[in-house]
């Protein structure tokens, strides 16, 4: 399954956006991404279910009448009819990346930003909370935190909001750390042999 945000995918999910808005706002809106949430999750756990959904070898109309059954009374119309319309189009290998296109959209509409807070060590609930909170005030948007721990960290925290990594962890102030010694050591000798030199 194709995972990385193209242009066709952007263009398939504004769509989406677009319906679901028309069909029910906000709870529209949201539910559709629940339920791409649900299906790409299904993928993740069901190998043979990913490739049936990627896979050139079963026609189109075979995977409608599956995809029909699949769906029925588990996702809304609007959902279910989406899906198909990748199927006939051969786009079902890239619902991975219609859904991250998706979720874009909905973000941005509500002013959400979803950030990974990445810790050496387990967060309690109520440091993630205030994590959230502070990153809410820098931000200035409605922070959405996914905490996620790192066992070779040594301490600190690093950052991920979208494809930018904001790295304060302790081994990354320590490599900074180091190379400003060795600059400002290298800095040191060479004026110390100089003044050797001159004198």
């Amino acid at each position: 399954m194709q995972t990385a945000t193209d242009a066709i995918s952007t263009v398939y999910a504004r769509s989406l956006f677009e319906l679901a808005q028309k069909e029910g706002g906000r709870e529209a809106i949201e539910a559709t991404l629940g339920e791409l949430e649900e299906i790409l999750e299904l993928t993740r756990q069901d190998r043979s279910f990913a490739e049936f959904l990627s896979s050139r070898v079963v026609s189109a109309d075979r995977r409608g009448v599956s995809l029909n059954r699949i769906c029925s009374g588990r996702v809304s119309s609007l959902t279910s009819r989406f899906l198909q319309i990748l199927n006939r189009k051969q786009r079902l290998g890239h619902l991975s990346s219609i859904a991250s296109a998706y979720d874009g959209l909905v973000q941005a509409h509500f002013g959400r930003v979803e950030v990974d807070v990445i810790t050496a060590d387990p967060l309690s609930p109520e440091d993630l909370r205030g994590v959230q909170s502070k990153l809410s005030a820098t931000l200035g948007q409605d922070v959405i935190a996914h905490p996620y721990t790192d066992a070779s960290m040594i301490g600190g925290v690093k950052f991920r909001l979208g494809d930018r990594l904001i790295d304060a962890s302790l081994a990354t102030r320590l490599r900074k750390m180091r190379d400003q010694l060795s600059t400002s050591a290298s800095a040191t000798i060479r004026a110390n042999f100089d003044r050797i030199v001159e004198g």
